[in-house]
Parts: C-alpha cells; sequence; structure tokens
C-alpha cells in the first residue's frame, strides 16, 4: 500500500513511514492529536566550503516537516538546548483560540531559555495545504525552520488532479558567518547588514556555487506522472523568482487556500509565502536533464545577494538506456532581479477558487479603515559614536513613521493580564500624522519615532487595511505578514493610493485570501480581514532585516461575547521574561 499524500524527505523517512501507517490505519479517527518533540540544538554544517555550528531542530537541516490532517490537534514540546533564547512561530496557522501558541518573542510569549522547554498546543481549525514553522527571535530561522504540511480531513480529496508524489521545496539562505553577529553589528554601526553568501534549496546552494556541485539539489521524477511541489519561501531577506526548464506549472495553492489555478513558466514567492504547483513531466524520456532555478528580487537601494540556487529534475531512465550518455542540462531564463512589472502581472493572476465548497468569505462592509505607510527611515547617530547609515545616521524602518520597540515582556500576558501600562500604548497612527507625496521626492527628514504602540480592534469588526510604500531611502517591495488571520487582497497598484477612485476597482468576489503579501515597490496593497481571534497579532515586514529595523507593529483583539470568543488563560509552562 502506498501512501501518497506525505511528502518525501529524505531525513525523515523514519517519522513518515509512522505516519503513513498511521494514516492508512483502519478506522482513523477524524481530527486526532499529533505529538512532536523538537530539540533545538546546535550542529555542524558545511557549505560552500565553510563549515560553521548552527542551530537545528532534532539535528535536521531544514527542520522536520510537521505533518497534521485538518482538524487534528497538535502539541509540540519545545527543548531549548542552546544558549540563545529561542520561539518558534507556527506560520500562517490560524491559532483560532491559542494565542500563546503563536510564538513572536516579546510579542504572544517570553522566549524559551537555556535547558527550558514550552509546549506548544493548537488545533488546525478549517485550513489545508502547506505553510511553514520557523524561530521568531532575532535572525535564528535563518536555519530553524521546516514545513507545515496540512492534508484534507479523511476522505476528502484535493479540487485539482491528484498528484503522483508530493515534494517539499524550500528555500532557504546560508550565511558563511553567523547571521546574528550580522545582525548585531549592522544595528550597532546603524549600516545595512552584510548580504548571504548563497540560496539553498532544501538546504543545498547547488553547482552555480563555488564548491558546492556535490550539495546539489536533485528531484528523480518519472515521465508522464503529475508532481505536486509545495513550495515555501523561508529566505531571511529576499523575495525569490522560481522557474524549472522546459517546464509549466499549474500555480493551484498559496498560504494554504486554493486557489484558481493557472499556468505558469516562472513565478514569485516572498519569505513567509508558499505556492503549490503541479508539475507535470513529460510523456517519455526526455533525453536531458533540467535546472530548477531561483533568484532575487530585489528594488531597493541598498546591495543584496545576487546569485542562483539551483537544483535539477532528473528523469528515470527507461531500462535499456545507457546511463552513462552525456545528457542535455537545459537552463531557465529568470526575470531582471528589479522585474516589477513581472511581479506585478504574476501577484495579479492570484484568484481564490471562491467555490461553494472553498467560498472566499470577503468582507462586504467595513467596520474601520486604516492607511499605513511602509517603508525605510533613519535614526540619529548617539553622542561620540560615529554611523554608517543614511547620511551618517542609523537605517530604520516603520509604519506611519512608528519604528516598532518590542517590549521586554510579552504583549500577550500584559493585556491578559491588564498590565499594559509601561509596556505598551494603544494609540498607534490610523493613518500618517504627516501627509506627503509618498512614492514621489522624499520629504529631507526621514527620521522616525520609536515606540511600542498597538491599535485595539473590538472583537468581530471587519477591517480594511491600505498599505503604501514610500520612496524615503528608496521605494522597495515590502512582503506584510499578519499573525492570526488570512486576509484578503482586494486592490494593489502603483504610486499613491486614491481613496476616491481606487475602491471602484477593488475585487471583492474573489481576491487571493493569504496571510504574507506584497506592497509594491512604489505602490500600494489594500486588505481586508475580520478581526475573530481575541489575542495580540503581530504585523510586520517578512525581510528580516525591515523587522529588525522597526518595520512592525501588533493588533490587540478584544474578547468576545461568547465563552468560545475568549482569549483563555496561559498555559502553566508559558516561559518567563
Amino acid at each position: 500500500m502506498s501512501c501518497p499524500n506525505v511528502p518525501s524527505f529524505a531525513s525523515t523517512r523514519a517519522l513518515l513511514f509512522g505516519l503513513c501507517v498511521l494514516l492508512l490505519s483502519p478506522g482513523f479517527a477524524v481530527g486526532i492529536t499529533r505529538h512532536y518533540t523538537f530539540n533545538v540544538d546546535y550542529h555542524n554544517v558545511t557549505r560552500l566550503c565553510h563549515t560553521r555550528s548552527i542551530l537545528s531542530v532534532n539535528g535536521q537541516f531544514p527542520g522536520p516537516p510537521l505533518v497534521a490532517r485538518e482538524g487534528d490537534q497538535v502539541i509540540v514540546k519545545l527543548v531549548n538546548h542552546v544558549t540563545n533564547n529561542v520561539t518558534i512561530h507556527w506560520h500562517g496557522v490560524r491559532q483560532l483560540g491559542s494565542a500563546w501558541a503563536d510564538g513572536p518573542a516579546y510579542v504572544t510569549q517570553c522566549p524559551i531559555q537555556t535547558g527550558q522547554t514550552y509546549t506548544y498546543n493548537f488545533t488546525i481549525t478549517g485550513q489545508r495545504g502547506t505553510l511553514l514553522w520557523h524561530a521568531h527571535i532575532s535572525w535564528l530561522r535563518s536555519t530553524l525552520y521546516g514545513p507545515i504540511i496540512i492534508l484534507p480531513k479523511r476522505n476528502e480529496s484535493y479540487p485539482y488532479e491528484k498528484p503522483h508524489k508530493e515534494i517539499p521545496i524550500i528555500f532557504g539562505e546560508w550565511f558563511n558567518v553567523d547571521p546574528e553577529a550580522v545582525i548585531s553589528q549592522a544595528l550597532q554601526t546603524g549600516a545595512g547588514p552584510n548580504v548571504s553568501d548563497a540560496y539553498t534549496i532544501n538546504g543545498l546552494p547547488g553547482p552555480l556555487y563555488n564548491c558546492s556541485s556535490k550539495d546539489t539539489y536533485k528531484l528523480k521524477v518519472k515521465p508522464g506522472k503529475t508532481y505536486l511541489l509545495r513550495l515555501i519561501n523561508a529566505a531571511l531577506n529576499d523575495e525569490l523568482f522560481f522557474s524549472i526548464a522546459n517546464h509549466t506549472l499549474i500555480v493551484v495553492e498559496t498560504d494554504a487556500v486554493y486557489l484558481k489555478p493557472f499556468e505558469t513558466d516562472t513565478l514569485l514567492i516572498a519569505p513567509g509565502q508558499t505556492l503549490n504547483v503541479l508539475l507535470k513531466t513529460k510523456p517519455s524520456f526526455p533525453n536531458a536533464s533540467f535546472f530548477m532555478a531561483a533568484s532575487p528580487y530585489f528594488t531597493g537601494s541598498g546591495s543584496f545577494d545576487n546569485s542562483t540556487v539551483a537544483g535539477i529534475l532528473e528523469y528515470k531512465h527507461p531500462s535499456h538506456y545507457s546511463a552513462s550518455k552525456n545528457l542535455t542540462l537545459f537552463k531557465p531564463t529568470l526575470p531582471l532581479f528589479n522585474a516589477t512589472n513581472f511581479v506585478a502581472n504574476f501577484t495579479g493572476k492570484l484568484r481564490s477558487l471562491a467555490n461553494a465548497k472553498f467560498p472566499a468569505n470577503v468582507p462586504q462592509t467595513v467596520d474601520r479603515k486604516f492607511f499605513f505607510t511602509v517603508g525605510l527611515g533613519s535614526n540619529p547617530c548617539p553622542q561620540n559614536t560615529t554611523c554608517q547609515g543614511p547620511n551618517g545616521s542609523k537605517f530604520a524602518a516603520s509604519i506611519n513613521n512608528v519604528s516598532f520597540a518590542l517590549p521586554s515582556i510579552a504583549l500577550l500576558q500584559a493585556h491578559f493580564f491588564g498590565k499594559s501600562n509601561g509596556v505598551y500604548t494603544t494609540d498607534f497612527p490610523t493613518q500618517p500624522l504627516v501627509q506627503f507625496n509618498y512614492t514621489g521626492t522624499p520629504p529631507n527628514n526621514t527620521h522616525v519615532s520609536n515606540g511600542t504602540r498597538a491599535v485595539v480592534l473590538r472583537f468581530n469588526t471587519s477591517v480594511e487595511l491600505v498599505m503604501q510604500d514610500t520612496s524615503i531611502l528608496g521605494v522597495e517591495s515590502h512582503p506584510l505578514h499578519l499573525h492570526g488571520f488570512n486576509f484578503f487582497v482586494v486592490g494593489q497598484g502603483f504610486g499613491n493610493y486614491d481613496p476616491n477612485k481606487d475602491p471602484a476597482k477593488f475585487n471583492l468576489v474573489d481576491p487571493v485570501e493569504r496571510n504574507t503579501a506584497g506592497v509594491p515597490a512604489g505602490g500600494w496593497l489594500a486588505i481586508r480581514f475580520l478581526s475573530d481571534n481575541p489575542g495580540v497579532w503581530f504585523m510586520h515586514c517578512h525581510l528580516d532585516v525591515h523587522t529588525s529595523w522597526g518595520l512592525r507593529m501588533a493588533w490587540v483583539v478584544l474578547d468576545g461575547p461568547e465563552p468560545n470568543q475568549k482569549l483563555p488563560p496561559p498555559p502553566s509552562d508559558l516561559p518567563k521574561c
């Protein structure tokens, strides 16, 4: 009996075999409890001929897949064996009623200290597809990440062709030095951080990098089959283009929400995003192999890692075929690094399936409207020091010119126990305090304000949020991630948002529903969501350099009237600061 619905990750065969047995056992109940233990420890890894000690989960890099079905309860015991403080975020999991398990440090929990454990306990409600888990403190997610694979409920099928096999393809970013030293130095000097040394596919940089041909991911396929590739961007600071030479991909899902399928030969995936794509292999042995390659999309003015990761798509040889023959290797043509028009065109094709079984419940009316500018800025250089940021200042980033400072205790605890005084204020600006030509000539004063400020939402408020990129220190694409919710992308465009003309063009029928979406470089993005999940929910740019600089904020969602609409008390093992 085969187990087609479980992904192939060589390092986790035993785990997956156990899951296979479990998933295929008769009388398998709807909604079971799945237990995982994640041991965070040191682990020596060599890439690009550089060996360094990385943090990993269970000695695996990338980390082990977390596999569950829709409706399952998941219990992950995290044990911290390293000197760093650690937390894990289950990116894209709604966490309905389980805000304490969301994971961002100093937002929903204090970090897990050396030698301590914390048990993340949540139920996967109304979601199926691909998500990811990753560390959510400083830059530790550079190596602490892995797939979340949510299979449909028993006897439920995909709304597309059943694949022959499913394969997670997780993009990462490799640094030859410790990324913690990279961001620490950057925050000290005020300069932009040093860039990564390579991109990776399933942890491997591939043949286009120095000393790496042996570290190449190979995807072995059979002719005439359909494969489901679960693409995940776990890179720290880079949106990526991806293409497989001479093959077309059918995009069927993003961020664990089904889409109207469409074909493309190249796609864009931002950090924190997932895309499920169907790959139909050629009908017969093609006498060739094919690069699967990814390279960065970058529109900012600083430096970036302008390199390409490649894996190889290999067809299984027919039995009569001599394997010694040299095969032609085809390479895809990826867009230029600043191909903003391609990006707008691609993201415009993403539409929710929006059928009777998988409806798009777009809020048709809006209770509260917000307008947030997102972008870069600066902080003045402290006295008697020299800084290497813009004009001798320090780089910063902000939302509505507020660069968000993380508190020293968790916001959720302060909220739950009514002790917000001195921890955070609830006066986050609902629109920019100073209005200017956001995408035109930037103002001379680029200084940001600093603070820990949140927006309070009543339970079940329908929210419309327009996020506007600014030209301060250069226009840039910002993939914004909202914790605790999916949102609908009802509109986007270039230039300054026009509140009088643009809403007429909003898509309120089948907009894409997701948890991370790019604010276009020199443009705007309009989203809607319903605040149906009590807690404190982080929203931030998923380029970690911008998060570190302060491009982040928090939404406080109050309890609703019903018992199941209230935030439960914290678990007894919640870490202390």
